[in-house]
């Protein structure tokens, strides 16, 4: 029987060797305190690769034939409802009976207490077949941890310190209610004026006399927006003025809000109104809807102002998944690339014996493993350092905290450091690599017959949703360049030892990897250098005194990193390149069966690099004068 997962080395090759299980897991089983849970991490790698093995034949053998069909039907709009296609109904009808949508959560609370690491790996395996079932099934499962997460993160759920079991948190009920797939939720962010620009959301959460609190309002591109319960951003502070703190993201509040009560005679009471589905180019099978709150009874999560935070644990988990989304996608492209140029023939010989062909579906298979490498350090770090967080913060009175505040702080920020460049570089690949595919389909990949054209469209959104690509470079860039600024003489040693590395290392794979971080050291510090300078040159009029507020203190985005901004798209790139190839010469050094893999990898990323930074140190210099024109606006001769 056909597997996604079991004809994937590569990705067996995490479950085997590639992931530091040992610490993910006991923090996960609580160091095997639980009378129920596993005793060692290999009885529990082995239960992950088991649910892994019996994901990838269901998605197969059940989601995969049903795609097309998923995206002919699509998803209709009757009586102010979604209704899901019927291939799609029927596949999430045996996603309950497997209890997938539970596959994270504790089994106090009805889940299998799986890491989501492994939801991550079955994403993967499952946008392979199909993003649209992908996509609505992260809104089952991934709704209901981040209801335990905000819970335990507020101090609303109860601990057992003996066993370290939940005995009781906030939302219980509608938890357990997703667990059994009788209901899901969305994440509702994006208004029909603020797409990326949150400081400019209108949606309000007012509170009443008693206390009570409603949300009033319009969402949309909501994924999923169809389901029960909503995790609703909204504005909760009034701004005096543009200038008010309250007036940006301090001002934002998170809610968790029904979209309706379930009346005695079995009726439902709608909060939340279904205004339309969109009919979308791709994702067919994906409910994406505008929602219109009309003092919608909400439920405060945490704080008020704390909206922005919490937002940021819902993206960082969903642009990983997102991530791992796009991976599968380009996967399917791969695939369905390689097997048609296998079996078409063209001048004496079939397409995949012909040269350009051949590069092209050889660069899209070391490309994947470079995207898959970059996913699971993402993955790994972001849940270790979640876990420890959430264990210090939960800590019985009197532990000492500050080791695991440590861990978790340094997980964090190698999270941090992944997030952005995964979800930018595997959706703008997802493109790519579905374009390619088309491209060896020739003019059978145009029609609808074939598999290539669907992927095209599926993939399109992938730059787009959940944090547009723009936006991810521009997070790296400033990431990358603020580092440097704080501590410069760290940065200055790090390119000292590349250069070093570069012509000294023993081991060529060394060497190249070092010539790939002084190509990225260099162009960062060429963007950081033009920013100074910028910044130093207008300094000419104001007093020497003011000079330390104005260079350390008063940065201006908008203004002062404008070089930068111009290349966060190209520097971005050659920070995922950069990123890749350090985990893969770390791979071939542990495991030397992956030393082909690095090499493949490296030649073609230090190639890719030595463009990027030719492009970041001259090009931009006539446009963004140009642009400082526009900005400036007309002379005093030309308004005269």
């Amino acid at each position: 029987m056909a597997n996604f997962f079991k004809d994937n080395a590569d990705l067996q090759f995490y479950f085997e060797r590639g992931i530091p299980w040992d610490d993910l897991v006991r923090l996960t089983e609580l160091d095997f305190r639980a009378p129920d849970g596993f005793k060692s991490t290999g009885e529990a790698v082995t239960f992950y690769r088991e649910i892994a093995e019996m994901v990838g034949e269901f998605v197969a053998e059940e989601i995969a034939p049903r795609a097309a069909a998923i995206d002919r039907e699509g998803v209709r709009f009757a009586d102010g409802e979604a209704v899901l296609p019927d291939a799609m109904q029927d596949i999430f009808d045996r996603i309950r009976e497997l209890e997938l949508h539970g596959m994270c959560l504790p089994r106090e609370l009805g889940g299998m207490n799986a890491p989501l690491l492994l939801y991550f790996a079955n994403s993967e395996v499952m946008a392979r077949a199909d993003v649209s079932v992908m996509a609505h099934h992260g809104f089952h499962g991934g709704m209901a941890m981040a209801m335990l997460v905000f819970s335990l993160r507020e101090g609303s759920s109860k601990i057992d310190p003996e066993t370290a079991r939940i005995v009781e948190t906030r939302w219980r009920r509608e938890i357990e209610e997703i667990v059994r797939g009788e209901a899901w939720g969305s994440m509702d962010i994006t208004e029909p004026h603020a797409g990326s620009d949150m400081a400019q959301l209108r949606a309000v959460g007012d509170q009443d006399e008693q206390g009570n609190w409603y949300v009033t309002g319009e969402k949309t591109f909501i994924t999923s927006g169809h389901g029960k319960y909503h995790f609703v951003i909204a504005r909760t502070e009034k701004a005096s003025d543009p200038d008010d703190p309250f007036a940006g993201l301090s001002g934002l509040s998170m809610f968790m809000v029904p979209a309706w009560r379930e009346d005695a005679d079995g009726s439902r009471t709608r909060f939340i109104c279904v205004d339309r589905v969109e009919e979308k180019l791709g994702h067919h099978g994906s409910v994406t809807a505008n929602l219109v709150y009309e003092r919608a009874p909400a439920q405060l999560i945490g704080q008020r102002g704390e909206g922005f935070r919490h937002m940021l644990t819902l993206m960082n988990n969903a642009r990983l998944g997102v991530g791992f989304e796009c991976i599968g996608l380009c996967e399917a492209a791969h695939r369905t690339a390689l097997a048609y140029a296998q079996e078409r023939s063209s001048m004496g010989k079939t397409l995949d014996k012909h040269e350009m062909i051949a590069d092209y579906l050889d660069e899209m298979r070391v490309d994947i493993c470079g995207l898959r490498a970059l996913g699971m350090h993402g993955a790994w770090h972001e849940e270790m350092g979640h876990k420890l967080a959430l264990v210090a913060k939960n800590a019985p009175p009197g532990t000492e905290t500050r080791e695991l505040e440590r861990r978790a702080d340094r997980h964090q920020r190698a999270a941090r450091r992944a997030t952005p460049l995964l979800k930018y570089l595997a959706a703008e690949k997802a493109v790519e690599m579905a374009r390619r595919c088309l491209q060896i389909h020739g003019g059978n990949g145009y029609m609808r017959e074939f598999q290539a054209e669907k992927l095209v469209r599926d993939a399109l959104v992938m730059p787009i949703y959940e944090g547009t690509s723009q936006i991810q470079a521009l997070m790296a860039m400033k990431d990358a360049l603020s580092g440097i600024m704080k501590n410069p003489s760290g940065f200055v040693r790090r390119l000292a030892q590349a250069r070093w590395r570069s012509v000294s290392a023993r081991d060529p794979l060394d060497r190249r990897l070092a010539r790939i971080e002084v190509l990225s050291a260099s162009a960062q510090q060429y963007l950081v250098t033009r920013t100074a300078g910028d910044k130093f040159r207008s300094l000419g009029a104001i007093p020497i005194a003011e000079w330390p507020r104005k260079v350390f203190r008063d940065w201006d985005p908008k203004r002062d990193f404008a070089c930068a901004m111009l290349h966060a798209e190209r520097l971005t790139r050659l920070l995922a390149d950069e990123h890749i190839a350090e985990l893969l010469v770390e791979q071939a050094h542990q495991h030397p069966d992956r030393r082909a893999l690095a090499e493949r990898y490296l030649e073609r990323a230090e190639t890719r690099c030595r463009h990027l930074h030719a492009e970041i140190s001259t090009l931009g210099g006539s446009l963004l004068a140009e642009i400082a024109g526009r900005a400036a606006g007309p002379t005093s001769e030309a308004a005269e």
